[in-house]
Parts: C-alpha cells; structure tokens; sequence
C-alpha cells in the first residue's frame, strides 16, 4: 500500500464518531487552511503551498499547524501574488507526499478558510489525479459566515460590513495583514478573523457547529476578492 492510500485509509477512519452537529464550537477542531496555487482551473493549475493551523477551545494553537511547498513544473502569473518561484519550488515534496501528510493532519476537523471552496476544489483535483476520493469534511467560509453573522445584526454599533474580502475583514477586526498570500501567513490571519466571528455567533445564538454552517442569504455582493 502506497503511503498516500495508508493516509486515506486513516484519514477516513477519522470520521467515525466524529462531531455532531449539536457539538458547541469549543469542543469542536476547525482546521483554518490556505491554498497557494498556479491559477484557479482545479483541472489545469496545480497547488504550490498549503498552510494549516487548528483553533479548538476558542484558541488559536500554534503546536497543531501544518505546511508544505509542493515541486511543480510551471509557474504563472500567480506568481504575482504569492511570491513563490518555480526555483523555489523545486526544494518542494511530490504532490502525494504533500496530501498524505496534509490527511493525516487534518483527519475530521471542519475545515476553515476564505473562499474555502477554491481551496476544496483543488485538493478535491489533486486527489482525484492519484485515484483517491475527495476530502469528506465538513467547511466553514468565513466570508459566508460574515454574510450569515450581518444577517444576525451581529454587526449592529459596527462599522458597516462593506468589504467581504480576506483583507477587508482583517481592517473591520483590527487585525495587522502580516504575512499576506502565503499559505500560512492567510491561514493564520483567517484564524484570528475565525476567533472574532465566533465570539458574535456565540452573542447572536450561534452556539451549535449546525448552526455556523448555516447557508447565509444572498444580498449579491459574494464574498469579495481574495
């Protein structure tokens, strides 16, 4: 059995007597993850870093992180953004390397990130290219969570909540954007917006993992650029 198939075997026995949905979010592990990518077509574009860190008890827990820089054989433009050269890359570990170590990490945390379902997309696209099946997981966006929070009136006496991008949240919270478009550097900042988010859920009601996940109403605004 090939490392990657032993990493799927144990991530899916992970699910077993996982949380319920009536879980209260502090006994819950949410896995905040960001993907650094060559472009956003999951089929074409690969993954060029993955960042992880865990939140559980409403704390942020720096001994529980996960990070990788993948080998790839082209870079793009997106480079632009994340800084991290095709040079750079070739330090990297093979792509099965990357997503059995990342499964055995993660295991069933809710997985936690902006525009989490990019990230989701192309780690569903990597695993699909090594005849293994897609991630089982429960997700948390935080912009859809930020929509879900408004709706609430969880924002009253606030500033307005006009900018749902990641660096529009970072300012509404207060939050320094220290270490921007890397994999780890956002998972961390979506980390600290997480925490925010969770303390007005608990003041709105939101007091159930059911209840954050929670489709929030479209008003079309989505969720603001990355």
């Amino acid at each position: 059995m090939s490392p990657l198939a032993e990493a799927v075997s144990e991530y899916r026995a992970a699910f077993t007597g996982t949380w319920p949905q009536t879980s209260a979010p502090q006994a819950v592990r949410f896995v905040v993850l960001d993907c650094e990518t060559t472009g956003l077509d999951p089929k074409r574009d690969r993954i060029v870093s993955i960042g992880a860190v865990s939140v559980t008890g409403g704390e942020i827990d720096l001994g529980d992180t996960f990070e990788s820089l993948l080998r790839v054989l082209h870079n793009t433009a997106a480079t632009l953004v994340h800084g991290i050269t095709r040079d750079e890359t070739r330090e990297g570990v093979g792509e099965e390397e990357a997503l059995a170590g990342l499964l055995r990490y993660l295991r069933d945390g809710v997985i936690v990130g902006h525009h989490i379902g990019h990230d989701m997309a192309m780690l569903d696209a990597a695993l699909e290219r090594h005849q293994a099946l897609g991630l089982l997981n429960r997700r948390l966006d935080t912009g859809e969570l930020a929509l879900l929070l408004e709706a609430d009136g969880a924002f009253a006496g606030h500033a307005p909540l006009r900018d749902l991008s990641l660096d529009g949240l970072c300012r509404h919270f207060d939050i320094v954007p220290y270490d921007r478009h890397t994999a780890p550097g956002d998972a961390f900042l979506t980390a600290q917006i997480l925490l925010r988010m969770l303390r007005l859920a608990a003041r709105s009601g939101r007091r159930t993992l059911s209840a954050l996940l929670e489709q929030p109403p479209r008003d079309g605004r989505g969720n603001g650029a990355v």
